[in-house]
């Protein structure tokens, strides 16, 4: 196995030389810079990223951590991050919250513990106890996807910087879409109680009854819990209504499987006996019967975007913290009762 003595003498120069293009630790000439570079391709040779980081104390690795990974939206937002950290020579360290406050809170201690830079992170709806973790030790944080309403901790301490989508506006225009096309009772199936995007997905829901002139009625807002059985009881319920809604609203991609199951079972139709358009996009909505109308989130441009956010953070540790939401796509199908190929909004 190549060593840096061997580069050294391949390119000419001096050990230490080779490693401060390693590190970039001082500045090299240009064609010295090269020659080492080529003396490391010729060879083969594999810096010891344990023994640099030891000496330059950085691992340029990243933690991330999001619940839910089988998840497609996080797992193309976990593509997003991966790609945009390799690109700036960054590892990425992986760990599953599971939506717990505890478990989120452990995870995050586990991923700061191997010396990671920075961390990105999708918080709980009790995130109390990550937040004082984070301001006690000082870690650089981007919160993803779920915005924190307190993203400074101790006045002048730790800033948070927040990436997210933007979910009020959108989940009104589905309501608005169905309100257009005749429906008078539209039931929400929203996520998490304390997650922000809930919040603004049950506020959209309601500035779209509002706008289209519609009664708001709470037996027709019911909380899936984010997943897909809770969605599955929690349309369940709506369905045994006296009133039952014509159409739902979904306000992530598991609670629609959860939804289609419990119509399904009930022998229920889409869109001939019920309308539903859902929140989040994925690969296999265009291939449903019928096809989904659904508002598809930038899952990716959210990752790679937190990336480049946390590495602003650490070039400038003091500058105010941002947070970020990024525009979504309605992608208008047939589900919630339209022709094939709408011209429609």
């Amino acid at each position: 196995m190549a060593t840096m003595a061997d580069v050294a003498r391949s390119a000419g120069v001096s050990v230490a030389t080779v490693s401060h293009v390693l590190n970039d630790t001082r500045p090299v000439l240009p064609h010295t810079r090269q020659a080492v570079l080529d003396a490391i391709e010729e060879l083969g040779y594999t810096p010891n990223t344990l023994a640099r980081s030891l000496v330059t104390s950085r691992t340029r690795s990243i933690g991330l951590a999001v619940s839910a990974i089988s998840n497609p939206y996080f797992t193309e937002i976990l593509q997003g991050v991966e790609a945009a950290a390799l690109e700036q020579g960054y590892s990425l360290l992986i760990a599953d919250p599971h939506d717990d406050p505890v478990h989120e809170r452990k995870v995050v201690q586990l991923l700061h513990e191997r010396r990671v830079e920075g961390l990105i992170v999708a918080p709980s709806a009790q995130p109390s106890a990550l937040l004082a973790y984070l301001g006690r030790h000082r870690v650089p944080t981007v919160f993803l996807d779920r915005l924190v309403r307190t993203p400074t901790t101790g006045g002048e301490g730790l800033r948070f910087d927040q990436v997210c989508a933007e979910s009020t506006e959108p989940t009104t225009r589905l309501v608005t879409h169905l309100a257009g096309l005749g429906h008078r009772r539209i039931g929400l199936v929203a996520g998490l109680p304390g997650l922000s995007t809930t919040a603004e997905r049950i506020t959209g829901y309601r500035h779209g009854l509002a706008a289209s002139g519609l009664p708001y009625d709470e037996r027709l807002l019911v909380h899936g819990d984010s997943e897909t059985a809770g969605a599955e009881r929690a349309t369940t319920t709506l369905l045994a209504l006296g009133a039952p809604p014509t159409a739902l609203v979904t306000a992530n991609n598991a609670m629609t499987i959860g939804a289609l199951r419990a119509l399904r079972d009930h022998g229920l139709s889409v869109p001939r006996d019920i309308a539903l358009c859902c929140f989040d996009d994925f690969a296999w909505a265009d291939l449903f019967s019928p096809r989904l109308t659904a508002i598809a989130q930038p899952s990716r441009e959210i990752g790679a975007r937190a990336v480049r956010v946390l590495l602003e953070r650490f070039a400038e540790p003091d500058r105010p913290a941002r947070t970020e939401q990024l525009p979504c796509a309605f992608v208008h199908r047939t589900s919630c009762g339209c022709p094939n190929n709408p011209m429609g909004p």
